[in-house]
């Protein structure tokens, strides 16, 4: 990731709360067609997230700890926050001097900007406002929240009003944080009285029919886009008498990730 800062766009999604056994069973389905066609292989890759919630989880994201792979093994990051005695940082790592990602880019002159979804980006708290404050620019209303059932359409007029305004000379690093498959997610399945997998599943389907308009508008400012594609966590429904996340769960742990670079004007 080192050689491609300052020359690529940055893009950050987190499909937050998607499971990994749903989106794998999606891909190979065929049921996520826009979504499988950007993965490597057509697969996504099994890796467990570094925390069982949006907040944590995403602080660890920001300060270089991305879901780590399942295989046994030393696991060199794409970028990190420099500290003492870090291990997991190589030859191709982006080591910064700064607390998280979106500070180190803005060092780098990127123009950052976070489109939230779920309750902890609403900056209607001071706990809400935490992670979007690390941004430039922040963006959240109830329209992209989790009771919304277009909440990645609106997220996306939105990123579609912005890209005007920043200068096409300026590298930009987008964070996109999906809140569909987060509870409730019930009304992707009309007539539903309830979550349960096949809603969740209905709500990564919802998302799939809008990511060749997220593609286009990131690659729309003539400049690649290296883009990370992962959840934060997933969530139970009823496994072991669970429901929700958390918790210290294997359908909690286990996330889809992918990363990749979308050529500028990606169709």
């Amino acid at each position: 990731m080192r050689s491609l800062i300052g020359s690529h766009d940055i893009c950050l999604v987190t499909l937050d709360t998607l499971r990994y056994d749903v989106a794998a069973e999606l891909a190979a389905t065929g049921r996520t067609p826009a979504l499988t066609r950007l993965l490597p292989a057509g697969r996504w890759e099994r890796r467990h997230s570094p925390a069982s919630f949006t907040y944590a989880a995403h602080h660890a994201f920001f300060a270089g700890f991305l879901p780590t792979p399942t295989t046994p093994g030393r696991h060199v990051r794409l970028y990190a926050a420099a500290f003492p005695g870090s291990e997991t940082a190589g030859d191709d790592t982006w080591v910064f001097d700064a607390p998280d990602l979106p500070t180190a880019l803005a060092g780098q002159g990127y123009h950052t900007l976070c489109l939230g979804g779920v309750g902890f980006f609403n900056q209607r708290s001071p706990l809400g406002a935490v992670l979007p404050g690390l941004f430039t620019e922040a963006h959240w209303e109830p329209a992209f929240g989790v009771t919304a059932p277009d909440c990645l359409d609106a997220q996306l007029d939105r990123l579609a009003q912005v890209l005007p305004t920043v200068a096409p000379t300026r590298p930009l690093f987008t964070f996109l944080n999906v809140a569909a498959l987060h509870q409730p997610n019930r009304h992707y399945r009309p007539g539903a009285e309830r979550d349960d997998l096949t809603s969740h599943a209905a709500a990564l389907e919802y998302v799939d029919g809008r990511i060749d308009r997220l593609v286009a508008l990131l690659t729309s400012r003539g400049r690649p886009v290296f883009t990370i594609v992962c959840a934060d966590h997933g969530t139970a429904y009823g496994e072991d008498g669970h429901t929700g996340h958390r918790i210290g769960h294997d359908v909690v742990w286990s996330v889809p990730y992918a990363h990749f670079t979308l050529p500028p004007g990606a169709p």
